[in-house]
């Protein structure tokens, strides 16, 4: 039984890895139907990836060896990530999915990526890596009270797998106000972590508006290849995390065939729900103004304090 459940964790893992580039695609895909165009295939991603790296990567006389390793960090952290996230399964492959160590692998990639901008020589890359900072201040303190919301709500301490499991056993009792005003925070530190709209557009070409792309600027062939993918599988990750940990239900808590197949049924409809509900904020709303951008993350951060408050109130 314990090769077995190491087999499953191991798959879950790969999987998420896997799906990354297709979640990606299915947003933009959602997005283009929503706008009346047709949009590329929801393989494209894969495509561009496979052209990218198969091309050699070309960097600045001015950036240093630090530039070439970022890609590396930013494809380890999120690695080590599908590993400790539950998907179909509970049960993770890291023997430390704790959600402390989680927000801090997260805070890693985004200092990892602020220091490839800085290392990369560009002006539009340090520019980009201070305005990351700039929203990171209330990103971070917003994810990790939003998380440790559900593991007062638990009461499963702070693993991953245990606390998807406690709120699942919980049924419909868990879904109150602590829920959904943490679930809406997570929600809106989602889009600001992968830099989405309203905080970002992930699809401008305008170098002076841009905050992600414009650390990647610098970046090229198999370089840039591991900077996309490893920024495909940090909203993966996200909208696994959304599903599995605030809407658990449906998740295998047992290693049963049966049980498996009706979870990964359920957490493919949950991420394409996520994926529609994504697109639909990025089509109704508009790319905020730079300075208003830490008004939107205050309101995350208050959403996930009130939820914590709730939770001794009520």
């Amino acid at each position: 039984m314990m090769w077995a459940e190491i087999a499953v964790e191991l798959i879950q893992a790969i999987v998420l890895i896997a799906i990354a580039p297709l979640m990606a695609g299915i947003v933009s895909k959602f997005k283009a139907l929503m706008q009346g165009r047709v949009g590329a295939s929801v393989f494209q991603p894969y495509r561009d990836l496979r052209k990218l790296f198969r091309k050699d990567s070309v960097t600045s006389r001015n950036s240093s060896w630090l530039f070439r390793g970022i890609p590396y960090v930013c494809m380890a952290s999120m690695i080590v990530l599908a590993m400790m996230t539950p998907f179909v399964y509970t049960g993770v492959l890291a023997p430390f999915g704790d959600l402390v160590a989680v927000v801090y692998l997260f805070t890693m990639y985004r200092f990892a990526m602020v220091l490839g901008g800085l290392e990369g020589g560009s002006t539009f890359g340090g520019m980009g890596s201070s305005r990351e900072m700039m929203m990171s201040v209330l990103i971070e303190p917003a994810l990790l009270l939003a998380i440790a919301t559900l593991a007062v709500l638990s009461g499963a301490g702070t693993d991953m797998g245990d606390i998807s499991s406690a709120i699942s056993a919980l049924g419909l009792t868990a879904v109150g106000p602590a829920l959904i005003l943490a679930g809406a925070s997570f929600m809106m530190t989602l889009l600001a972590e992968n830099a989405r709209i309203p905080f970002d557009n992930p699809t401008t070409h305008l170098e002076l508006t841009m905050v992600h792309e414009a650390m990647l600027l610098e970046y090229s062939g198999r370089d840039l290849a591991m900077m996309e993918l490893s920024s495909q599988m940090r909203l993966t990750i996200f909208m696994a995390m959304l599903g599995s940990l605030f809407f658990p239900w449906g998740i295998a808590t047992e290693l049963t065939a049966q049980a498996l197949v009706l979870s990964a049924v359920v957490m493919a409809v949950k991420m394409l729900l996520v994926a529609f509900a994504l697109s639909v904020v990025e089509s109704v709303l508009c790319k905020s103004r730079l300075f208003k951008t830490p008004n939107l993350l205050t309101v995350s951060f208050t959403l996930s304090l009130m939820a914590m408050i709730s939770l001794y109130i009520l």
